[in-house]
């Protein structure tokens, strides 16, 4: 008898690699697991949102003054034109960007 095949863990790649980013930063010193749980927790029952982890992870990068709201924006801004540009299919890059 043969197992059902089990579900993914992620939904997208990129679920992946927003989780491996929170690991990443963690790992870095940047914040405490409890520091993490804190900042996501105040979003209520939307924890499994891996958006709501980017969030997250922006709000406290720009806590910590890595980087400002601003240059956040910019950022978003700049991928969704590089997304915009690109074909459907590829990847995205942001050298796709034509506003760089």
């Amino acid at each position: 008898m043969s197992r059902p095949p089990e579900s993914p863990v992620f939904a997208a790649p990129w679920e992946a690699q927003t989780f491996a980013l929170v690991v990443s930063l963690h790992d870095a010193g940047l914040f405490t697991w409890s520091e993490w749980a804190a900042a996501l927790g105040r979003a209520g029952d939307r924890t499994a949102d891996y958006a709501l982890w980017l969030e997250t992870i922006e709000g406290l990068i720009a806590a910590r003054g890595l980087t400002s709201p601003a240059a956040l924006e910019e950022r978003r801004a700049a991928f969704a034109r590089a997304a915009a540009a690109t074909p459907h299919g590829q990847p995205i890059l942001l050298e796709n960007d034509p506003g760089a």
